[in-house]
This record gives C-alpha cells, structure tokens and sequence, in this order.
C-alpha cells in the first residue's frame, strides 16, 4: 500500500464510488457524528462541534499519507450523493492484517450500500497481500453483525469492558475474516 496520498485507490461498485478521504469531506461526515443514531454503537457518542470532526478527517487524511489506513467516502455513481465512508485501518503490514469499519447515514440504512461497499475494501485489502481483516462491534449492533456474517467474517471472541463511553464501560464482539 503506498503512502503516496495521490496514488491512494478509487474504488467503484455497481452503484458507488469510493474515493480517498480528504479535509473537505469534513462537511459531509459532520452530520453523521452529530447524529445520535448514527453514532449509537461507535466508541464515542455524537460530536456536535464541527471543528473537532474536522481534526478527526485531517488526522486520518495523516494516517493516509503515513500508510497506515486508507479512508474512503462512499458516493452513489448517478449524483454523487455522499452515503457514508468505510475503511482499512490499523495496517500491520508485518503480520498481514488490517482493521475494516463503516459509517452510513440514517438515509442509506438497509440498502446494501455498506455490503457493497465492503466487498470492495475486502477485495482490495487481498489485492494489497493482506491476508486478516479484523472487525468489532458494539454488543447490540445486530445491524453490524449481521453485516459482517453475510461477509463471511466469523465472531472471534468478546471483549469485556473495552470501551470506556459516557462513563460506562461497554462489550464488543470482534470478527475475524481470512482472505
């Protein structure tokens, strides 16, 4: 995987492209981190102040540039309508493996976008000699899970107390994928 930003991959299925995040993407993410529905299962809860979301997009745009992630928003073909972004993060490139994950507006909930999608980060991640993709949802997150099955990833295991939000401590299920 480069760590050149301007050969970072365009990705495109039968109804979207993926493209690489960028700062002014900041515009579009904000109203998914400020929606509490959106952000229901995520390890913190909505951000209503636009410059803390702006320094989230410039500091994965940073992780691009480093190799270490690739982030890409996910726009229908017809009308470039922004649906949500997906990503591979977290890549050991040592061991083969990365981290996928996924947000989509309320509006493309139930439609296949995020399969979609997915199925072209997985692809791309085999392409890149990953061979372990890594995935974790918040206990409750059926939508998530269900998601993740119907992309052949198996439940690995729970991890007890792993996210500190709103002063709780929650469960996640982590997925595991061999490509």
């Amino acid at each position: 995987m480069s760590s050149d930003a301007a050969l970072l991959p365009i990705l495109e299925t039968k109804r979207m492209r993926l493209t690489p995040l960028v700062a002014d993407d900041t515009q579009y993410i904000f109203p998914l981190m400020a929606d509490a529905e959106v952000m229901a299962f995520w390890d913190i809860g909505e951000i209503d102040d636009p410059d803390i979301i702006a320094n989230i997009v410039v500091g994965q745009v940073e992780e691009m540039a480093q190799g270490r992630a690739v982030y890409w928003t996910m726009r229908t073909l017809g009308d470039s309508q922004f649906i949500g972004t997906c990503d591979l993060s977290e890549i050991d490139r040592r061991h083969r493996r990365a981290e996928v994950g996924f947000m989509l507006g309320r509006e493309a909930w139930g439609q296949g976008y995020a399969h979609e999608a997915m199925q072209a980060v997985l692809s791309y991640a085999a392409t890149q000699g990953l061979r372990r993709l890594l995935a974790r949802t918040h206990l409750g997150n059926r939508r998530s899970e269900a998601l993740l099955e119907k992309l052949g990833f198996e439940e690995e295991g729970m991890l007890r107390g792993h996210v500190l939000r709103d002063g709780e401590r929650r469960d996640c299920r982590l997925f595991g994928l061999l490509l």
